[in-house]
Order: structure tokens, then C-alpha cells, then sequence
């Protein structure tokens, strides 16, 4: 929930921050520096964290056109194989994301002159970890999409049954 929660109140303020910086620019006719690259990092944290919430849920982009026609033998194995290429992929964003970010670290944003560019693309290993773990349990416990932490639809059914 709280990768959910992360992914949309940057959603949340990136649709506060947009029309604030066109309010200043057209109307007040002095344009903010500090919206555009605000609302880009938070696109990065709603992308990276967002996209390890929809794996979760299963709501991620996956074509399975090929192994829908697979025996429910090799439909099995071919989900094993897939689920370690996702956490090879994983793997690899949160290594080569940290060294991304250490060896930024030193430099700042130009922008927001406050802003470590090394915090800026944070949310690359952040979404790697968060993701592996994803991959890991659903290696580990079996698919956790129809949770109902993660199915809305589940807790308006129970509710409406109540």
C-alpha cells in the first residue's frame, strides 16, 4: 500500500505543481524555476514506484499470447524463467541505480541549487528493491495479485456485502 500511496500523491502534486507554474508565467508574468523540474522527479518516483506497486498487483504490461498456448507444464517453468529475468532486471537497476547515484552525488541541480542530482535518481534501485522483493515473493509465497490490499474491486465486493 505504501508504494500505492507513494505513486499517487505524486500524481497528487504534480497536478497542483503544473498549474501554479502556468498561473506565474501567464498571468503573474513571472515564470517559477522550480515547478518543471519538480514535477519531473516526481514522474520518476511515480514511474519507478508506481511500476513496482503495478507489479504487485499484476496489472503490469505483459503479453501472453505464447505461453497461454503452452502445456500447463512448461506455462509453469516459463513463469520461473520469467520471473528470475525480472529479477536479474531488478538486480540491475538497484546496482547500477546506486552507483548512478554515488557518483552523482556531488553535483547539484541547477534548478533547485539545493537538490543533490545523486537524490534525483533515487527512485531507480529504490523501484529495483521494491520490485525484486515483488519478484521474490512471488516466487517465494505465489502470485499475490488478488489480495486485497492490492484488488479494489475485492473490498467494494465485501463491503457490499456487508
Amino acid at each position: 500500500m505504501t508504494c500505492i500511496w507513494v505513486a499517487g500523491l505524486s500524481v497528487l502534486t504534480i497536478s497542483l505543481i503544473i498549474p501554479w507554474g502556468v498561473f506565474a508565467r501567464y498571468v503573474l508574468g513571472t515564470g517559477s524555476s522550480w515547478p518543471e523540474p519538480t514535477a519531473i522527479l516526481l514522474m520518476m518516483v511515480f514511474t519507478f514506484i508506481g511500476a513496482a506497486a503495478s507489479y504487485r498487483a499484476g496489472a503490469h504490461m505483459a503479453v501472453a499470447m505464447l505461453t497461454d498456448r503452452m502445456p500447463p507444464e512448461l506455462r509453469k517453468t516459463m513463469s520461473i524463467v520469467s520471473q528470475l529475468l525480472m529479477a536479474t532486471i531488478c538486480l540491475f537497476m538497484a546496482i547500477w541505480g546506486t552507483k548512478l547515484c554515488m557518483s552523482t552525488w556531488n553535483q547539484f541541480m541547477s534548478a533547485l541549487p539545493t537538490l543533490r542530482v545523486g537524490i534525483t535518481y533515487m527512485p531507480i534501485p529504490v523501484g529495483g528493491v521494491l520490485t525484486l522483493i515483488f519478484v521474490l515473493e512471488k516466487l517465494l509465497l505465489g502470485d499475490q495479485s488478488n489480495r486485497r490490499v492490492v484488488r479494489f474491486d475485492l473490498v467494494e465486493e465485501s463491503e457490499g456485502a456487508a
